[in-house]
């Protein structure tokens, strides 16, 4: 039997939640209350000794890192498939994966901030933010060109990953016009029912937005 530890409000936990629905598989949920410290309890510490969610179980197979799980899944339950077979495609979905991690994910930080209340955010760095985001924007649009999905007709690893952020950019006052292709495949994305069962409502993040401040304040304090 699968477990995902996870959270509702973490785009690293959905990712993998999204990939389970869109696989059909059959898996628990366990909810990790990050606010409240439970990723350092020592049961969780004993799956994952850097405390982060999410973490799979998968019949006394421990996995962590959202990107290493996504794969096992793949080798593991190939059907159906979430990676292409050519090697232009996979590359395609690779790269787009890989610089949501390391650039849009780093770009977006100071935005994330603002929109979470933690802490005050220059001008300057929403200015820069926004720069950088749209550098990547460019390079995903332009990999999407006119296709339904990244891998072509096939929803893919890439369409996941970058799939659970860019319904955000409506919340962090970047919106998609400019990115005519990218705005309609978000749309078709968030009718998938993987995508509707897996968003976060509005009291969820509010709650966490409201426990991560009171956390932030005690350490402070």
């Amino acid at each position: 039997m699968i477990t995902l530890y996870h959270t509702p409000i973490s785009l690293n936990s959905r990712r993998v939640w999204v990939a389970l629905l869109e696989k059909g598989l059959s898996f628990d949920l366990v909810e990790v209350n990050l606010p409240g410290g439970e990723q350092y309890q020592p049961e969780f510490l004993a799956m994952n000794p850097f405390h982060h969610i999410p973490v799979l179980v998968d019949d006394g197979t421990t996995v962590i890192e959202s990107f290493a799980i996504l794969d096992y899944l793949e080798a593991k339950y190939p059907t159906p498939a979430l990676l292409p077979k050519g090697a232009d495609a996979i590359a395609t979905v690779r790269m787009v994966q890989m610089v949501v991690l390391n650039e849009l994910t780093t770009a977006l930080g100071p935005l994330t901030r603002q929109f979470m209340g933690f802490g005050e955010v220059s001008p300057e760095e929403i200015d820069k933010a926004k720069q950088q985001v749209a550098v990547s924007l460019k390079f995903f649009e332009s990999k999407l060109g006119d296709q339904t999905f990244f891998g072509g007709k096939q929803l893919t690893l890439a369409d996941i990953v970058l799939g659970i952020v860019t319904p955000w950019f409506n919340e962090l006052s970047l919106p998609l016009a400019d990115y005519p292709g990218l705005q309609t495949w978000t749309a078709r994305l968030m009718e998938r029912p993987a995508w509707k069962t897996t968003q976060a409502t509005p009291e969820q993040i509010e709650a966490f937005k409201a426990r991560a401040r009171e956390m932030m304040a005690k350490r402070r304090g």
